[in-house]
């Protein structure tokens, strides 16, 4: 437990304290109203202040655990046959300043991610504030008919963010909320520049494991396929059975990879 509790990066009370007093000062906010939430997330320390502001903060130990990360998904990326692509950060600060840039390059890009506003450093603490989205609902907490209505969206965001070079590096159904009766993407992580097509293909195996227990295979595919060719759905096929490997993702790999097949021996077909 304790071991936990470190990898976690459990930021000490006084510390939050001072993080929380600091927003206040930056803010001009008098009266501050802070809710943590509990949320299984082993990178930062989250929390909404007044409705407004979604905080993140981020110790050492989350940029250790981020590192080891890193590490890992680059493993897999060379067991897939692939180079690795993503990027390490050298520290808290570091992790807030790429998330806060990567949010802003996808804000410009006319893709829907909650308001970038800053990050910055207090006392050896990165902290990264965007806007706080009231009444979200992950994709994982949809029912079936907005799943169905809300994945082209997903494709849609993803195709912009690929055509421009750019790629989320983690996505997963936490990380796809509905607000405002439209679809946002969070949490985008840093990837070596480059690495395109590694990346947007690691990106499509995340997305299509994301909705295939929600809405099965084919719909997922059908959904993809509004917005990818079938050599980027095929290329992403390599990646399935590492993305399957992660604790947070839980689908059927070979079920996806069954209808990728299929989807493509039929377009050769008509070919």
């Amino acid at each position: 437990m304790a071991f936990r509790r470190f990898l976690r990066g459990q930021v000490e009370w006084d510390r939050l304290e001072s993080v929380m007093r600091e927003v206040a000062r930056r803010y001009d906010q008098t009266d501050l109203r802070v809710e943590f939430l509990d949320a299984d997330n082993w990178l930062s320390t989250p929390c909404v202040v007044n409705d407004r502001w979604f905080v993140k903060v981020m110790t050492p130990q989350h940029s250790l655990l981020h590192a080891v990360l890193t590490t890992g998904r680059n493993l897999g990326a060379f067991s897939s046959g692939q180079e690795g692509f993503f990027e390490h950060v050298a520290d808290p600060v570091e992790m807030a300043d790429r998330e806060l840039e990567a949010t802003r390059r996808m804000r410009s890009l006319g893709i829907n991610v909650p308001e970038p506003v800053e990050a910055f450093e207090h006392d050896g603490l990165g902290v990264l504030v965007v806007e706080y989205l009231p009444a979200f609902r992950t994709l994982g907490a949809l029912d079936h008919r907005e799943v169905v209505r809300y994945a082209p969206d997903l494709f849609d965001a993803l195709a912009r963010l690929h055509a421009a070079g750019l790629a989320h590096g983690d996505l997963r159904a936490e990380n796809v909320l509905v607000a405002r009766d439209c679809l946002y993407l969070i949490d985008a992580t840093s990837v070596r520049e480059g690495a395109i097509e590694q990346a947007r293909a690691y990106d499509l195996a995340c997305a299509l494991a994301a909705l295939e227990p929600l809405v099965g295979p084919k719909t997922a595919l059908d959904a993809a396929r509004e917005h990818y060719p079938t050599e980027h759905l095929l290329a992403a096929e390599d990646f399935l059975d590492f993305v399957n490997m992660r604790p947070d993702h839980d689908f059927d790999a070979a079920s996806v990879k069954g209808e990728i097949e299929k989807q493509a021996t039929a377009e050769g077909a008509e070919g």
